[in-house]
């Protein structure tokens, strides 16, 4: 899909435990946030969907799927990668905000998430048709929304905006101790 994504040379792709197409279907109960833990629903979320660190997997634009979402990412990050429960904690909650955001503000039908992995680094892309850009908003104490890029700030290590074509990708990359 997109090539030459800088410092990502190298990146590591676990081996696929199933067919690796992305399937247009819901999860059981996507309504629900499943907490992350290993095995049960979170893993059911790579067989119903695909896996997003072999392909990107598209999901429809509906809040819903903010859940699916989340669920994946903690299914890669504690099942696949082995790596930390608060560092899957803290991905699952940027995961949710940029869904939420390609969701809310974009008017697109679906949208794509990707995650990658290369020595030291997972970096977690959300792609979507439009081409406006996200904006860092000063947050404030009793503020009720605006906060998600800002939450993206200060929990990633590294984040931005790639312009494509058509659309963009909005993505966050986060250090990672390797075992």
């Amino acid at each position: 899909m997109m090539g030459g994504m800088a410092g990502l040379e190298g990146m590591e792709r676990p081996r696929p435990r199933c067919g690796t197409a992305a399937a247009h279907r819901e999860l059981p109960g996507a309504d629900r946030d499943t907490a992350p833990t290993r095995g049960g629903p979170v893993s059911a979320a790579l067989d119903l969907v695909g896996d997003p660190t072999l392909d990107e997997v598209r999901l429809p634009s509906r809040p819903e799927s903010a859940g699916t979402a989340r669920r994946l990412t903690a299914s890669v990050l504690l099942e696949q990668w082995s790596l930390s429960p608060q560092l899957a904690e803290h991905a699952v909650l940027l995961v949710s905000e940029l869904v939420g955001n390609a969701v809310r503000h974009t008017g697109a039908r679906t949208f794509g998430l990707r995650m990658l992995r290369r020595r030291g680094w997972i970096r977690i892309e959300v792609r979507d048709p439009s081409r406006g850009l996200p904006c860092l908003m000063p947050v404030h104490e009793m503020d009720t929304s605006g906060r998600g890029l800002f939450l993206v700030d200060k929990l990633s290590d590294r984040w931005g905006v790639d312009l494509l074509p058509r659309g963009k990708t909005t993505w966050f990359e986060m250090r990672v101790t390797d075992r």
